[in-house]
């Protein structure tokens, strides 16, 4: 057509040997027409999808963009998303497999396993699970050991290092000691085979919280499969996420940049375990639904 801008006759005609029989009067009215309800509705979530995306690290798919949108007052179904997600080219993070960190000492008295792949709590405090993960950097490796209650998913206590000495773990039980109280009788910590976490120091930490320890068996990723899946998710939605500025260069930026996720995950972090409510939440309302039985019990 050589550039050159076509006519209504000659785009008709071209119509017309294609099959279609469209008229120029036909033509102009759908050039005309105002877009549909659909169209105009579209056209405002599809911005506000793509920013609920962009503030939660680029990772949520469907479902979760979803459930965060309703939270946002966005009426909307799920289907309405996926369709939508696809026209902004954007999706859910993806994982993948994990790395062993975990180094027993064979030399070394275990704990007695108290856990027995059982992570379920009916309260705060009464089962803690924890793990040491890594992350390469320019600089060399950053360990970071997270401490999760298996009720409400809550990190309360978290470490990011140079080493993977029992000092880094050490660490993470004195933030998770602030955070939770420094009694918390009952309280078990379960936890791998790893060296650290067979220590003499390890045990007399949490024993100074009334916290006792439980180790799974080695080599066997099931008896410590909660805290693997915390690893897990904060590998793919941080470390290699698609929200991440580009190759991790220090130690000291990948403890910022957990620092921030973490305070994601408590506070914002749509957990299906969870009803689809962030950990924070999840606890306020189990303590809002002891405080309104306390007080029946009051009145009775």
């Amino acid at each position: 057509m050589g550039g050159k801008k076509l006519g209504v006759e000659s785009i008709c005609s071209t119509l017309s040997k294609a099959g279609l029989q469209v008229a120029p009067s036909t033509y102009y009215a759908a050039k005309s027409r105002q877009p549909s309800l659909r169209a105009q509705r579209d056209a405002v979530l599809r911005p506000a999808l793509r920013s609920l995306w962009e503030d939660n690290y680029r990772v949520y798919g469907a479902r979760k963009l979803w459930k965060a949108a309703k939270r946002a007052g966005h009426e909307v179904g799920r289907d309405r998303v996926a369709r939508l997600m696809r026209a902004e080219g954007i999706e859910g993070v993806r994982r993948t497999k994990r790395v062993r960190t975990t180094r027993p000492d064979p030399a070394a008295a275990r704990h007695p396993d108290l856990v027995k792949r059982d992570f379920t709590a009916t309260a705060p405090n009464q089962l803690w699970v924890t793990d040491l993960t890594f992350v390469p950097t320019f600089a060399g490796v950053a360990y970071v050991c997270f401490i999760i209650d298996a009720f409400s998913r809550m990190i309360v206590g978290w470490r990011v290092a140079s080493n993977m000495r029992t000092e880094t773990v050490l660490d993470a039980i004195e933030m998770a000691r602030w955070s939770r109280g420094t009694q918390l009788a009952g309280l078990r910590c379960h936890s791998d085979a790893g060296s650290q976490f067979t220590s003499l120091r390890y045990g007399e930490r949490l024993a100074e919280i009334g916290a006792v320890p439980s180790i799974g068996t080695v080599g066997d990723s099931y008896d410590n499969a909660l805290a693997e899946t915390v690893n897990g998710y904060y590998k793919a939605e941080l470390i290699r996420g698609p929200a991440r500025p580009g190759p991790w260069r220090t130690v000291d930026d990948v403890e910022l940049a957990t620092l921030g996720w973490v305070h994601w995950h408590n506070h914002q972090r749509l957990h299906g375990y969870l009803d689809d409510l962030p950990p924070v939440e999840f606890e306020g309302r189990f303590y809002a639904t002891q405080q309104g039985q306390s007080a029946l019990v009051e009145i009775k």
